[in-house]
């Protein structure tokens, strides 16, 4: 995703260190950690949710076949239509 080489995550734990202290860089870590892993969680319940309802079977809007409904019956529809 980011093409993050050694020396530019260097940089970045610098400007952190400076910016916001080296007694507060372990909070600021944790809570990030913490918010990326939450985010990821829900993308991929998203994600699951989504494929779920894709590939899901639903019923045609015709619904199933009448019980009642036997070859016998079928057939004789089929020859009066003829």
């Amino acid at each position: 995703m980011f093409d993050l080489g050694f020396q530019e995550l260097i940089v970045i734990f610098i400007v952190a260190l400076l910016v916001f202290g080296p007694k507060r860089l372990p909070e600021l870590a944790r809570t990030i950690g913490k918010g990326v892993g939450e985010l990821k969680r829900a993308m991929l319940d998203i994600k699951s949710e989504v494929n779920k309802e894709i590939y899901d079977v639903h019923e045609p809007l015709t619904g199933p076949e009448k019980p009642e409904d036997t070859q016998e019956d079928k057939k004789q529809e089929s020859e009066a239509k003829q």
